[in-house]
């Protein structure tokens, strides 16, 4: 008789199709295993008409989840982790983390091979992100910034119906969702730092559910789990959430962690980026380092401005 798990998720494209990849990879390598899909709306689902900013609610994308999760009628979740706040609730862990995709943000524009640095002067380039527009405005101060919001399909649509010169997405949403296409360029990792946890699924379970937990160790990838580990613990550090200007890249390499970060004002016209390496071994112990050497280079005043700027946010 084979076990069955229910899985809850967001009702997005990319969403369910984190959900279908999630299950049939678990039941590949879990042969009696039978996987349940259920839908489950979240706040950020309902609000589409705000900028993420003005919402103030960490949880944005999640809570509806994890209460279904606490009152047991999920038996996990599959998140993008950039959207998974770094402070879980009580009873409820992160499990496991998959196989990170490439982490690069990607512009769309109307030519292929468009840059940042090729568009026209006083370019109108939309997106939803803090942290996107922060370092955009930081190397080219004369774009104008839109905001955009809704599923990866839905922004490039609104693209192709506006005026706009471009919009920048996370590369893993455009290619998982074979949308591939409409990318002009990729932006490197030196040029934009990624949300923290970009690129990679979040796996949330009940603390205690030992046998879900065991059978999601089939498809943690240790070094992403580290990697990111440590890109959590900074941004907690930060008390940051995922709509403040904060970037954040972990790689696992031969000789040890490495974490380089960055947090820029919401115009762009300071930032303070560092780098870090230590030990594997103890990526929460790397992230609140860095976050410590952030905040000592004068990061500290940008966030209390950022947070400021957040007052009289939508309930």
């Amino acid at each position: 008789m084979k076990q069955k798990l229910i899985l809850g998720t967001r009702g997005s494209e990319l969403a369910l199709w984190q959900a279908n990849f999630v299950k049939s990879e678990l039941e590949k390598k879990n042969k009696n295993l039978s996987i349940e899909i259920r839908i489950i709306k979240t706040k950020g689902d309902k609000i589409l008409d705000v900028a993420l900013s003005k919402i103030g609610d960490k949880s944005l994308f999640t809570k509806e989840i994890e209460n279904e999760l606490l009152d047991r009628k999920i038996d996990f979740a599959v998140h993008s982790l950039k959207d998974l706040q770094t402070k879980i609730p009580d009873g409820l862990k992160l499990a496991a983390v998959t196989k990170r995709h490439n982490v690069e943000d990607v512009l769309i524009s109307r030519k292929k091979g468009t840059t940042i640095f090729s568009l026209p002067e006083n370019a109108k380039v939309a997106t939803g992100s803090l942290r996107r527009r922060s370092q955009l405005l930081h190397i080219r101060p004369d774009i104008k910034i839109f905001e955009l919001r809704g599923n990866v399909l839905s922004r490039i649509e609104k693209f192709l119906k506006s005026d706009w010169d471009a919009i920048i997405l996370a590369r893993a949403g455009v290619e998982r969702l074979k949308l591939t296409k409409y990318i002009s360029s990729f932006i490197p990792t030196d040029i934009f730092l990624p949300a923290v946890g970009q690129g990679a699924l979040g796996i949330e379970t009940q603390e205690n559910n030992n046998l879900t937990n065991e059978i999601l160790q089939s498809i943690n990838d240790k070094d992403t789990f580290i990697a990111t580990a440590a890109e959590r613990s900074l941004l907690r550090s930060l008390e940051g959430g995922c709509q403040v200007p904060i970037g954040a890249f972990g790689e696992v390499k031969a000789n040890g962690l490495y974490l380089d970060a960055f947090v820029g004002s919401l115009d762009g016209t300071i930032t303070f980026r560092k780098k870090i390496r230590g030990t594997k071994s103890q990526p929460e112990k790397l992230g609140k380092q860095l976050a410590k050497d952030l905040l000592n280079a004068g990061a500290k005043k940008i966030l209390e401005e950022v947070y400021n700027n957040s007052r009289g946010i939508v309930k």
